[in-house]
């Protein structure tokens, strides 16, 4: 598995991040990192299941996919936030956005995941021996999938940062700036 930190490419251009989009996000978990990353200087894409369809958080805040999952590739992006809410059991079944997670971990690149994100890892099978933090909710289903659970803030492991819950998300976002190797 992979440990490298921010790809070689993060550190001598502007970074990429894809934000993975579907129906039932937490409205604070995508809207916070997508503003935090832009705030940085990071160049965002919203990557759903459909280029230009609208999903709504739990709340009815509407975020637009600005890329289909079919074709979004690895090579495009530095990193990867999955925001939590219900929408990671969604995304955990398209086959297309587990495969863009586990590539891009395994190419190095940063992949963030808070609440429920973390079943999109499991998915990936990219938290095998690796440490993190999710909401209590899922924490067994991660520490099955070979995960081991600490309970903090955030959770940096080579290339994957985890959080729990909305008030986490300074400390998420943080952690995921310095992997990317962005002063923020």
């Amino acid at each position: 598995m992979a440990k490298k930190t921010a790809s070689k490419s993060a550190r001598t251009k502007t970074p990429h991040v894809a934000v993975l989009a579907e129906n039932i996000y937490e409205d604070l978990e995508a809207w916070y990192p997508i503003l935090r990353l832009r705030e940085a200087g990071v160049k965002v894409t919203v990557v759903g299941p459909k280029k230009g369809e609208v999903y709504a958080s739990k709340h009815g805040y509407a975020l637009k996919a600005d890329m289909a999952s079919s074709a979004a590739k690895a090579s495009m992006f530095d990193g990867i936030v999955i925001p939590g809410g219900y929408a990671p059991d969604k995304m955990r079944r398209d086959a297309k956005m587990v495969k863009l997670v586990r590539d891009i971990f395994l190419k190095g690149g940063l992949v963030a995941s808070i609440c429920h994100g973390p079943w999109v890892m499991c998915e990936a099978d990219i938290l095998r021996g690796r440490k993190f933090t999710c909401v209590g909710a899922i924490r067994t289903d991660c520490v099955n999938a070979g995960g081991t659970f600490v309970d903090k803030s955030a959770v940096v492991d080579g290339n994957l940062v985890t959080s729990r819950t909305p008030p986490d998300l300074p400390d998420m976002m943080k952690a995921c700036l310095k992997v990317l190797g962005v002063k923020g």
